[in-house]
């Protein structure tokens, strides 16, 4: 099925011999690795038999890619034949440990501007065990941005630094996404978490726009939760939460935490949308553990490709199939990972639920909610409008090697080098140990010297800057990394150390 290009034309999957029919949707179809061509088939199998309207693509991407050589997992190829149909439907996929390998998964999310993943999680009581009979909650995760931007850097030998990257843009795009999505499906509150109580700047403002945003939506409640208790409360009173928007990292975490207590990630998929592109995936891993055994359950797979037949107007057979799967689960058909003792009637292989649901297109469900037929609207959001800051130029921060480990010797050479500029304090991971902590012990090699105008009515610009840097380097210290410390509209735009 997977031609050596890693590019392969399939016939439309309604079989219906006419493959240039206008109501077909050409989309994309990656098999992944590990479990990924099992549940992929099986899922394939379902949509033929419910007469989804489609058109495929097969490419190869993922483990056997990056052992060609392939360092983002996926040809030139084949991201031209998903950037082509920009309907991807991705399988899981195992990105090989070390060597610097990057994730495809994040790759896709960037390369086609996916910035909303939104992660449906219900519980199946009493069908699938959970504590949690009432949950039925979305999470909008931030998808593009955040620590998962990927940028890292191994500073000295003993220190490493991952930038928290978060915009203005990625804030109002992905909080807007979640209230028009609340919106568009009746739902009743969005729920904020962040973690600003420590990062103010970058978390403080996602909390920030996200309370300006909500103001325009007065029809849809709004909430916030740090994320260490908004976590605890996922775990503990999900039903609590209707809908969640949050940044990256939290919602990879907050929404395998939801299906987990929902009854299993494996009944979780999800869908990865962007303005001109969409992929969609379940949310678990490749679990090469269990490959090749027919053991693995294809739910979370089927659950995302329902959500893009509604995605691509498909509701009819997106409901058909929502139903059968419903009716098969009602009825104890189940895979491992879900059987019970009290509720499960029979433990069934990847294919014979795949048999199971096919059996049961066209019925429905009689004690879990029938599914009904969504209305296919397309969120769209508008460009985000960059706030017009006034921004003055303050100082800078100069991260530099010191393996003395020594906070006099330190101030000492640095304190009094340049007549503009003040050594307001020296810090080690945040730390203020100069002025007046000098007896704390570092063992940090990598530390931080916070110079600040000396005259706040002076006008320093750039040049000052590297004139201050050409003063620490000719006292023989090694730079390592430096920022910029600004305000913006009076409000600084950077925080202080702690115990300042």
């Amino acid at each position: 099925m997977q031609s050596g290009s890693g590019v392969c034309r399939l016939d439309v999957i309604n079989d219906n011999g006419d493959e240039f029919m206008t109501d077909n949707t050409a989309i994309t179809v990656a098999y992944g690795d590990g479990i990924g061509p099992e549940i992929m088939e099986a899922t394939l199998r379902i949509l033929k038999e419910a007469g989804a309207r489609l058109m495929i693509d097969t490419i190869e991407i993922g483990e056997s890619l990056y052992l060609k050589g392939f360092g983002s997992g996926i040809s030139d190829e084949a991201m031209s034949t998903v950037k082509r149909n920009k309907i991807l439907l991705k399988a899981p996929i195992t990105t090989p440990q070390g060597k610097g390998y990057k994730s495809l998964n994040v790759t896709f999310r960037k390369a086609l501007g996916l910035y909303a993943n939104v992660r449906p999680t219900i519980a199946y009581h009493p069908f699938v065990a959970t504590n949690n009979p009432g949950m039925d909650m979305v999470i909008v995760r931030e998808n593009e941005e955040d620590l998962y931007a990927g940028v890292e850097y191994m500073s000295t030998p003993n220190s490493n630094f991952a930038f928290k990257l978060i915009t203005h843009q990625g804030c109002e795009r992905i909080i807007r996404y979640a209230f028009e999505y609340a919106r568009i499906n009746k739902r009743k509150c969005v729920t904020c978490i962040s973690k600003d109580n420590i990062m103010k700047v970058t978390d403080g403002m996602f909390h920030r726009v996200f309370d300006e945003i909500a103001l325009e939506y007065p029809d849809i409640k709004n909430n916030h939760y740090i994320v260490d208790i908004g976590a605890a409360k996922i775990a503990n009173s999900p039903e609590i939460f209707d809908v969640i928007v949050t940044l990256n990292l939290y919602g990879d975490i907050l929404s395998d935490i939801a299906s987990e207590v929902s009854g299993s990630v494996g009944l979780a998929g999800s869908s990865n949308i962007g303005r001109e592109y969409a992929m969609f995936e379940a949310v678990h891993g490749s679990a090469p553990d269990i490959a090749g055994k027919g053991i693995a359950n294809p739910s979370g797979l089927l659950q995302a490709a329902i959500l893009m037949l509604e995605y691509i107007g498909q509701a009819d057979v997106a409901v058909a199939i929502q139903n059968a799967w419903l009716k098969t689960i009602e009825d104890g058909m189940h895979t491992a990972d879900v059987f019970n003792t009290q509720y499960s009637v029979k433990r069934l292989s990847t294919g014979e639920f795949a048999d199971a649901v096919i059996k049961n297109l066209g019925k429905k469900p009689s004690k879990l909610a029938v599914a009904a037929p969504k209305e296919p609207r397309k969120i769209t959001i508008p460009e985000a409008v960059i706030p017009d800051y006034a921004e003055e130029l303050m100082g800078i921060d100069i991260y530099v090697k010191n393996l003395s480990h020594s906070t006099f010797d330190m101030a000492e050479k640095v304190e009094d080098i340049n007549q503009r500029f003040e050594l307001q304090h020296i810090a080690v991971r945040g730390i203020k140990v100069w002025p007046g902590n000098e007896d704390l012990k570092f063992s940090d090699d990598l530390w931080r010297l916070r110079y600040i105008k000396k005259n706040a009515s002076d006008n320093i610009n750039i040049a000052d800057l590297l004139q201050l840097q050409g003063d620490i380097y000719n006292l023989g210290l090694e730079i390592v990394l430096t920022h910029n410390l600004c305000t913006w509209n009076g409000m600084a735009g950077f925080t202080k150390a702690q115990g300042e």
